[in-house]
């Protein structure tokens, strides 16, 4: 003998003022929703990773400021230049480093930064490191 004998055989009450509820609505009660809107994004967030600022030790610092002032010196001939540099994250602490290839316009003294011929800069106290690629004859 079940606990529920009594009323299992039963039918569902009926009211006059509340019609019954359609099949669609009374699967939507049980559906699954997002009780913490955001939370998942939040938890993506934090579980990526971002790189620290490497200091520049002072070897690679004045191997830095050579370059800068080989490719100030060969502006005109718009060389054939590979870039490390930093990209800071907007969203949390540290950032990534990428590199980026391509012919150096100018060196901009007054913004201080590298411009490629495409227009796209890169803020020398991000960059890493230069390295000038020979032309091929």
């Amino acid at each position: 003998m079940s606990n529920y004998d009594d009323i299992i055989h039963m039918e569902r009450p009926q009211y006059e003022d509340l019609p019954p509820m359609s099949i669609h609505d009374r699967a939507a009660q049980f559906s699954p929703f997002a009780a913490l809107v955001g939370y998942d994004d939040a938890v993506a967030e934090t579980a990526r990773l971002t790189e620290r600022r490497r200091e520049m030790s002072e070897e690679e610092v004045q191997d830095l400021n050579e370059k800068i002032n080989i490719l100030t010196e060969r502006s005109d001939s718009r060389p054939l230049v590979q870039v490390m540099y930093f990209i800071a994250d907007p969203r949390k602490s540290g950032g990534r480093y990428a590199e980026r290839k391509g012919r150096i316009r100018t060196i901009d003294a007054y913004h201080r930064r590298l411009v490629f011929t495409d227009g796209t800069t890169i803020p020398i106290e991000d960059t890493y490191a230069i390295r000038i690629q020979e032309e091929e004859q």
